[in-house]
C-alpha cells in the first residue's frame, strides 16, 4: 500500500510539469482525479491481493469509469458506468482535443477536449508507474514514464522548465525510491521459526478441520532498523537535486540540431523544440483594427529611405492559409559569425541598393523572437543568439526577444529593370518545389481566373505584373477590414464576387495565381517603411502589412504591391518601380525596389542580353564587408557573470565565518568588567564542538572567547580532546608550537577565565579578551603553512562543520515527519 501512494505521489509531482502548457488549472485538478481513481485501484487489488495480470485491468475499469463520470456522465447508465453512447462521446471529445492541440500554441486553452487528452495521459503513466513499482517491484524502471511527462514540455516549449516543477517531480520520483527501499531493507533480518501448538484453553476448531492438534510451524521475521539508511538514502537524494539544479545553471548551453517547428495554419505537427508565438494573420488584423496606431519601431539608414522589413515568409498553402516551413538556423550561421548567407537566386549583375539601417524595437512590443529586417539582409550587428533561415533568410532566435533591442543591418536589395527581369531564363532547376505546389482541391474558377489573367503573358515577368495590374486596376477591387479567413471558399470569394479585402487576402491571392501562372511564390509578413518623423522612420501597428514576394531565376526573390496603396488602402504601402513597366520597351535599368533609390553600377550582360545564374557568381554582388561599430562578445559577458557568481558563491563560507568572528568579538566589550549574579547558563564548547554551557550571568564573553578559540584550532587543524581541560590544552600548544612568552601568557589568561566561569563562585575580572584572543590567534596562525592559513579564510572547517549540520538536522526533521504514526486507540475488552 506504501508503495502505490508512492507511486501516486510521484506520478502527480511529474505532471506538475505540465503546467506551462496549458491556460486555467481545470486540466490540473482533472489529473489529480485520474491519478486518485488509479491509486484506489491499485490499493483495491493489494487489498484483495489480486495476480499481477489483474491489477492492471482493475486500474483501467477505474480510469474508464473516472473518466465517463467527469467527461460523458450525461451518457451513461447512473452517471458512471460506461455505455455505447458513452464510448463514443469520449471518442469524439478525444479527437476534438487532438485537433486543438495541433492548432494551438503553448498555452493552449484547456477546453474540455484537451483536458480529457490529458487525463487519460496522466491516468495511463500512473497505472505504469503503479504497475512498475507497486506490483513488480522495479521503482527505477518507473522513472521510465515519469521521465515520458518531463519530455512533453521539454520538446515543445522553448523556455527551460523552471527549477521549482523540477524540484517537485524530483522529489516525487526521490521519495518513491525511497519507499521501495524502505520496503525492501525493512525485510532484512534472520527467519525465526515459531511453532504454534493447540492449547486446553483455546477454542477448538470446528469437526473435520485439517491439522487439528497437531504443530503449526509459522515463519516470523524480525524488522531491521532501517533508520540510518533512510537517512543517508535522503542525504543522496537532496544532494542530487540540488546538484541538477545548480550545475546546469553554471554550464554552456547545449546547441539542438533543429530549432523549432511551428504552424501558421500550414502543416507541422507542432512538437520539437517549439516556439511560441502568436499567429501572424490574426495578429496582423489585430494591429491593423486597433483603434489608435502605436509605434512598433523606429530606424535610420544611410540612404534615408523608407524600406519594408519583413519578419515572415509563409512558403506553404494547404487551402486555407499560407503557413511556414520549419526554419532552422545552425551554430554556422548566427549572426555574430559575419555575413549571412547569400540571398537564394540572385546572381552578379543585377543592380542592389546597399544600405546600412539602424534599428530600434519598441519595449512593449508583443513576444517575438523574429527580427524586422529589410530583404534581403547582408550582415546583423545585434546582442544575442540570433541566427538566419538559409532558405528565407529570416533572422530569429530561440532564447532571445526582439523587445527593446537595437540592432545594425546591412542590405543589399536588388533593383532590376523591366527589361533585365523579361530577359531571365524561365527555368529554375534549384528551386525547392513546395513554392508552386498547391491543394488539388482548388476550385476550378480560380484555375480558370488565373488562365484569363496572364493570358498572352510571353514571361513569368509579363504574367506577374498582369496579375498584380488585376488588383490594382481592372479587377475593381476595394480594401477593406471588413473580411474573413483565407481559405478555399473564402478566397474564392474575395477573387471572384466580393473583390474587397485587406492585404492578408491580395497578398495570399496573388500569391495563389503566380503559383497556377508557374512562377514561385510565397508570403511576407511586417511592415512597410512607415513614416518619417524628424531624423528618424517610425513605424506603427497601422504600418502592418502582408505582401507576395514572387521568384525569378537570376534576381531571387522580388516583393509585388496587389493591396491599394494610398488614401483608399494601405497608406504606407509603395508599389515597385520595376513591376510598372514604362511604355517605352526601352529602359533606363536604374529604378530600384520600393524604398530603395540608390543602387550599384549596372555590369555588362551576357552577349546575348540575357542573364546566365550558371555563369555568375552569386555572392559577388553582396560585397561583405564588415560593420563599424564595436560589438560586445554576449559570451563575454555571461562568462563574467557566470563567474562573478561563482565567485559569491565560495566566498559564503567566509563571510559567515566573518560575521560570526564580529558578533562573538562584540560580546567581548564587557568582559574586563567584574560579573554580575548568575541569571543563565552558555558555556564553553566541549571536544565535540557542542561549545559551553555553564557560563552564567555576564559571563557569555568568556563562551565566545572560547568557542572563538575552539574555531580556530578546528580552522588551523588542531581540534583539541574530548577530554582536555582548558589549562591542559594551553600548555600542550604553548609547548608544542613553542609560543613565545607573551603568547602563552595570553592563552594561559584565557584558559584560566574559561575555568574561573565554570568553577569558581566569584570568577574576578577576565582581562584584556579581545586581546588575548588576537594574539592567540597570530600565534597559531604562524605555525601552519600559508595554505593552511589561506582555507582557514576563504573555506573555513568551522563554517563548513555548521552548514553540514544544519543540513543534517534539516534531514532528520524530515526524517522525524515521516515517522510519526497516528496511534490506534485498542479496542476494548482486549
Amino acid at each position: 500500500m506504501r508503495l502505490s501512494v508512492a507511486a501516486a505521489v510521484a506520478t502527480f509531482c511529474a505532471a506538475i510539469l505540465l503546467y506551462p502548457l496549458f491556460e486555467g488549472g481545470s486540466w490540473f485538478w482533472g489529473a489529480l482525479g485520474a491519478v486518485l481513481a488509479v491509486l484506489a485501484a491499485s490499493m483495491l487489488s493489494g487489498r484483495l491481493s489480486l495476480p499481477l495480470w489483474a491489477a492492471p485491468l482493475v486500474s483501467v475499469v477505474a480510469l474508464w469509469i473516472y473518466l465517463t463520470a467527469s467527461f460523458a456522465a450525461g451518457k451513461a447508465w447512473a452517471w458512471v458506468v460506461p455505455t455505447k453512447a458513452s464510448v463514443v462521446a469520449l471518442g469524439k471529445l478525444l479527437g476534438t482535443g487532438w485537433t486543438d492541440i495541433q492548432r494551438f500554441a503553448a498555452p493552449v486553452p484547456a477546453n474540455t477536449g484537451i483536458t480529457l487528452l490529458t487525463c487519460g495521459g496522466v491516468g495511463l503513466i500512473a497505472l505504469l508507474v503503479d504497475l512498475l513499482a507497486a506490483r513488480m517491484r522495479r521503482a527505477a524502471l518507473a522513472g521510465l514514464p515519469l521521465l515520458a511527462l518531463a519530455t512533453v514540455p521539454a520538446t515543445i516549449l522553448a523556455d527551460p522548465i523552471g527549477w521549482p516543477a523540477f524540484v517537485i517531480a524530483a522529489s516525487g520520483f526521490l521519495g518513491l525510491l525511497l519507499a521501495d527501499g524502505r520496503e525492501r531493507v525493512g525485510h532484512w533480518g534472520r527467519a525465526v521459526l515459531v511453532r504454534r501448538t493447540t492449547r486446553a484453553a483455546a477454542p477448538q476448531p470446528p469437526p473435520g478441520a485439517r491439522g487439528q492438534g497437531r504443530q503449526v510451524p509459522e515463519r516470523a521475521r524480525e524488522t531491521a532498523d532501517t533508520r540510518g539508511l533512510r537517512l543517508s538514502g535522503k542525504r543522496i537524494g537532496f544532494a542530487a537535486v540540488v546538484l541538477a539544479v545548480l550545475v546546469p545553471a553554471t554550464l554552456p548551453s547545449m546547441e539542438p540540431v533543429s530549432f523549432f517547428t511551428f504552424g501558421v495554419g500550414g502543416s507541422g505537427s507542432g512538437t520539437g523544440n517549439s516556439i511560441s508565438i502568436a499567429n501572424p494573420i490574426a495578429s496582423l488584423k489585430g494591429q491593423l483594427n486597433l483603434p489608435a496606431p502605436r509605434v512598433v519601431l523606429s530606424y535610420t539608414n544611410s540612404d534615408d529611405k523608407p524600406r519594408y522589413l519583413r519578419i515572415f515568409a509563409l512558403d506553404t498553402f494547404d487551402g486555407e492559409q499560407f503557413g511556414m516551413t520549419e526554419p532552422k538556423g545552425s551554430p554556422d550561421n548566427r549572426t555574430e559569425n559575419g555575413p549571412l548567407p547569400p540571398p537564394p537566386g540572385l546572381s552578379r549583375g543585377v543592380p542592389v541598393a546597399n544600405a546600412v539601417t539602424d534599428v530600434q524595437i519598441s519595449d512593449e512590443i508583443a513576444k517575438l523572437e523574429f527580427l524586422p529586417l529589410p530583404y534581403p539582409p547582408r550582415q546583423i550587428e545585434v546582442d544575442g543568439d540570433w541566427r538566419a533561415d538559409v532558405d528565407t533568410l529570416m533572422v530569429f532566435s530561440t532564447r532571445e526577444q526582439a523587445a527593446g533591442l537595437e540592432y545594425k543591418v546591412s542590405s543589399s536589395e536588388p533593383a532590376p529593370t523591366s527589361e533585365l527581369l523579361k530577359s531571365l531564363p524561365q527555368s529554375r532547376p534549384d528551386l525547392d518545389a513546395r513554392y508552386l505546389k498547391l491543394p488539388d482541391d482548388l476550385p476550378p474558377e480560380i484555375r480558370g481566373l488565373a488562365d484569363d489573367i496572364t493570358k498572352g503573358a510571353r514571361t513569368g515577368y509579363d504574367a506577374a505584373v498582369k496579375i498584380q495590374e488585376f488588383f490594382t486596376k481592372t479587377g475593381n477591387f476595394s480594401y477593406t477590414l471588413q473580411t474573413q479567413g483565407s481559405g478555399n471558399s473564402a478566397l474564392k470569394d474575395f477573387l471572384l464576387r466580393s473583390r474587397a479585402g485587406y492585404c492578408e487576402q491580395f497578398a495570399a491571392s496573388m500569391a495563389v495565381l503566380a503559383r497556377l501562372a508557374g512562377i514561385p511564390s510565397r508570403v511576407a509578413i511586417g511592415y512597410t517603411g512607415g513614416t518619417k518623423i524628424g531624423d528618424r522612420w517610425l513605424v506603427g501597428t497601422n504600418d502592418s502589412h502582408s505582401w507576395p514576394e514572387l521568384y525569378f531565376e537570376g534576381v531571387g526573390w522580388l516583393p509585388f504591391e496587389p493591396t491599394p496603396t494610398g488614401s483608399l488602402g494601405q497608406g504606407s504601402a509603395r508599389v515597385p518601380a520595376y513591376t510598372v513597366p514604362p511604355p517605352d520597351p526601352v529602359g533606363d535599368g536604374s529604378t530600384p525596389t520600393p524604398g530603395a533609390t540608390s543602387s550599384s553600377a549596372d555590369e555588362p550582360l551576357s552577349p546575348q542580353g540575357r542573364v546566365n545564374p550558371r555563369e555568375l557568381d552569386r555572392e559577388a554582388t553582396l560585397q561583405p564587408r564588415g560593420l563599424t561599430a564595436e560589438e560586445e562578445t554576449p559570451w563575454a559577458a555571461r562568462l563574467g557573470l557566470g563567474a562573478g557568481v561563482l565567485l559569491l558563491i565560495l566566498l559564503v563560507p567566509a563571510a559567515l565565518r566573518l560575521l560570526t568572528r564580529g558578533r562573538r568579538l562584540r560580546r567581548l566589550d564587557g568582559a574586563g568588567r567584574p560579573p554580575g549574579p548568575s541569571s543563565g547558563q552558555d558555556a564553553p564548547r566541549d571536544g565535540s564542538g557542542t561549545g559551553v554551557s555553564a557560563v552564567t550571568g555576564r559571563r557569555p564573553a568568556v563562551a565566545a572567547v572560547w568557542t572563538e578559540l575552539d574555531d580556530l584550532l578546528l580552522d588551523y587543524g588542531m581540534e583539541r580532546g574530548t577530554s582536555e581541560t582548558p589549562r591542559a590544552l594551553a600548555r600542550r600548544l604553548a609547548e608544542r608550537y613553542e609560543f613565545d612568552a607573551d603568547s602563552a601568557a595570553a592563552l594561559a589568561a584565557i584558559a584560566s577565565a574559561v575555568e574561573r566561569s565554570l568553577f569558581a563562585r566569584s570568577p574576578g575580572e577576565f582581562g584584556p579578551m579581545r586581546q588575548n584572543l588576537r594574539t592567540v590567534r597570530k600565534a597559531l596562525a604562524a605555525t601552519v603553512s600559508r595554505g593552511r592559513r589561506v582555507r582557514a579564510v576563504l573555506l573555513p572547517p568551522s563554517t563548513l562543520r555548521r552548514l553540514r549540520r544544519l543540513g543534517e538536522g534539516l534531514l532528520d526533521g524530515f526524517d522525524r515527519l515521516e515517522s510519526l504514526r497516528l496511534r490506534r486507540t485498542a479496542p476494548k475488552g482486549s
